[in-house]
């Protein structure tokens, strides 16, 4: 049976000859078209950076709540997401429970010089007074990241057959978001109600998601091509990939933004709990997105400006109290 998510080793993008670069751009194009999802080797990034990042962020999420509470933000700011803050169904237009999770968030917070604009898209990031090491292992993360991302969109517009610029020609000045997601274990949140998950079905919403994620029961799923849904392989040396919704737009659904879940917490494992590790990458705020015109797209949609669409997306998820 052929792999719900396919794996790419990027080593002779780096390394090889043209003639390897190729490959590589060809079977990324596959993935994407197929799959909507990949597995990445051979990207660089250390080990060490990825083990130390997660244990700070499990050192925060240790904390007693009430600890927690005096970073607390709404979806799309800076600081601690507590559990019930966001139901990612919601994006689907269906109504399920909180997701099982809490998050800690932070992202690009170099200003463009417009108040409206860097009030939201480029705030000032806020880090925890009681694990002071994680800002430099955060801020040292999300460069390595912005770093791969670019490459993978340069990757895409080869595999395209298009300028390596086709993409990061609008990434000069790009809003990003990096989620530290908990999934914590049964024994600590209960049983989960019917429809409930750590994050339910939802697709992603920008251009592409780098994902460190950790083996699981409760793990991610992908939704197939024919509707299944899948479990995603696992390989603790890779970075899960995906694109999202802009992206799918702007190729005009040559690739898939394909729906995935992480899985809520299981009976078999009362005490498994889960830290991920993923980076929303976008464009420019300003960035207008048209799509790719056949024969490489499939459909025409509407240019958007990029942080318009984005943020209606990201109300969509946000649970608001009564």
């Amino acid at each position: 049976m052929t792999s719900p998510v396919p794996l790419v080793d990027l080593d002779p993008w780096f390394h090889g000859t043209e003639g390897d670069r190729a490959g590589v751009a060809v079977r990324i194009d596959e993935a994407l078209r197929d799959s909507g999802f990949l597995l990445i080797t051979g990207h660089g990034v250390p080990r060490r950076l990825r083990d130390d990042t997660r244990a700070l962020a499990r050192r925060f999420f240790a904390l007693p709540e009430a600890v927690k509470a005096k970073y607390t933000v709404a979806v799309g700011g800076r600081g601690w997401l507590p559990p019930g803050a966001e139901a990612n169904g919601y994006a689907e237009g269906t109504e399920t429970p909180p997701d099982l999770k809490e998050s800690y968030s932070v992202g690009a917070d170099s200003a463009v010089g417009d108040p409206e604009v860097d009030a939201f898209w480029f705030q000032r990031n806020v880090w925890p007074d009681e694990v002071p090491e994680l800002a430099a292992a955060a801020n040292e993360y999300m460069l390595r990241m912005r770093i791969l991302s670019n490459e993978l969109l340069r990757i895409f517009a080869r595999a395209l057959e298009l300028p390596d610029t086709h993409f990061t020609r609008h990434t000069g000045h790009p809003t990003y978001t990096f989620n530290i997601n908990w999934y914590p274990p049964m024994t600590r949140v209960g049983a989960p109600a019917a429809d409930q998950f750590r994050i339910g079905p939802h697709t992603d919403f920008g251009t592409v998601t780098v994902l460190d994620r950790q083996a699981g029961v409760g793990g991610l799923q992908v939704c197939t091509a024919d509707g299944r849904w899948a479990d995603a392989p696992f390989d603790p040396e890779a970075f899960t990939v995906n694109i999202g919704d802009l992206m799918a737009r702007w190729t005009g659904d040559r690739w898939r933004s394909t729906r995935h879940r992480v899985l809520p917490p299981d009976a078999s494992a009362p005490d498994e709990d889960l830290v991920s590790l993923i980076f929303f990458y976008e464009t420019d705020h300003d960035a207008r997105i048209s799509s790719l015109a056949p024969p490489l797209g499939h459909h025409r949609y509407p240019d958007v400006i990029a942080s318009e669409y984005l943020k209606e997306k990201l109300d969509a998820i946000t649970v608001t109290n009564p």
